[in-house]
């Protein structure tokens, strides 16, 4: 009997591998064949469908096909949300140029509040994957949600951080762990924190119906 549970959580240990490995090769694949700057997002768009349909729906999917049909329908969107984020990453790091250049007290004034703003856009970029693969909203909805949510929900924001800096510590220490798992984890992991918070939110809109109804 032991031998059968042992057996049979390595099987479930290898299919999960397999999945993951499966996964991160697509969005090498994908990301390559838009040349990167055009193919990241998309791709990476395709890897939280995927995780997300395998928390939601079971594993039991069609995973090439849910990836190229995710990467194929929301590539310009997709690139368009891309562009917005680059920007504003961009828009932040010159400010922190500028900010180094300013002396005295102002400029730790200044870095303060620009720690902050970061700390808000990381937090966003966190979210707005998954927000973007469970909503079916506007470009501009779309950050609007991801930064309500992780404010709402600082708790799953510093646990996607946790999770984040775990893994990479694994990567950084298991090199050759990257090319097959550095994304699809991630994806999984930053998708169940996530989905903690599409949760509570659909509960409060149920409960607040309900009580209106009533």
């Amino acid at each position: 009997m032991e031998t059968n549970m042992m057996t049979g959580k390595l099987f479930w240990i290898c299919e999960w591998i397999m999945r993951l490995a499966f996964v991160n090769i697509l969005w090498i694949l994908f990301t390559a064949s838009g040349l990167i700057i055009f193919g990241i997002m998309p791709a990476s768009v395709a890897v939280f469908a995927v995780a997300r349909k395998w928390i939601t729906q079971g594993t039991d999917i069609p995973i090439f096909k849910t990836f190229f049909h995710t990467f194929k329908t929301e590539w310009l969107k997709s690139n368009n949300l891309g562009l917005i984020l680059g920007l504003s990453g961009g828009f932040l790091f010159f400010d922190l140029v500028y900010i180094r250049t300013i002396p005295g007290p102002l400029q730790s004034a200044l870095m303060v509040l620009l720690m902050i703003a970061s700390m808000f856009y990381i937090m966003t970029c966190l979210f707005i994957l998954p927000v973007y693969v469970h909503y079916d909203l506007k470009l501009g909805q779309y950050i609007k949600h991801a930064f309500l949510i992780g404010v709402s929900n600082m708790w799953l924001f510093l646990v996607m951080i946790a999770g984040g800096v775990l893994l990479a510590t694994l990567f950084y220490i298991i090199p050759g762990l990257a090319p097959f798992f550095a994304i699809a984890l991630p994806a999984v992991v930053f998708m169940l924190c996530s989905l903690q918070a599409f949760n509570r939110i659909e509960q409060k809109q149920r409960k607040l119906s309900g009580q209106l109804s009533g």
